[in-house]
């Protein structure tokens, strides 16, 4: 089992920063693969960023490309995601995954899910 606990999301207004944490806890919680989906009113989770825990890789959805970083201090468990020239449609509940199987852009192939963060942007 592997306890996830988001933190760091909050209001800010379009153009500026935030930087979500995913506290990881649990049996060898450093050799998954990590995810951050995110999920806004009226509408379907989706993937937003995933890395590996054997090489590093990381992926992006292409709303967000350029503009977020995820990364992961294994030292620490956490995973971060900094979010930089927020906008407005990147207004969700932000949640922090984890994955034994796969290395995945698709939320069925994680396995543990943080409650979740909201991150508000407004224009």
């Amino acid at each position: 089992q592997v306890q996830l606990v988001e933190s760091g999301g909050g209001s800010v207004q379009a153009g500026g920063s935030l930087r979500l944490s995913c506290a990881t806890s649990g049996r060898t919680s450093s050799n998954y693969h990590m995810g951050w989906f995110r999920q806004a009113p009226g509408k379907e989770r989706e993937f937003v960023a995933a890395i590996s825990w054997r090489d590093g890789s990381t992926t992006y959805t292409d709303p967000v490309r350029g503009r977020f970083t995820i990364s992961r201090d294994s030292a620490k468990n956490t995973v971060y995601l900094q979010m930089n020239s927020l906008k407005p449609d990147d207004t969700a509940t932000y949640y922090c995954a984890a994955s034994a199987r796969a290395y995945s852009t698709f939320s069925s192939l994680y396995d543990f899910w943080g409650q979740g963060t909201q991150v508000t942007v407004s224009s």
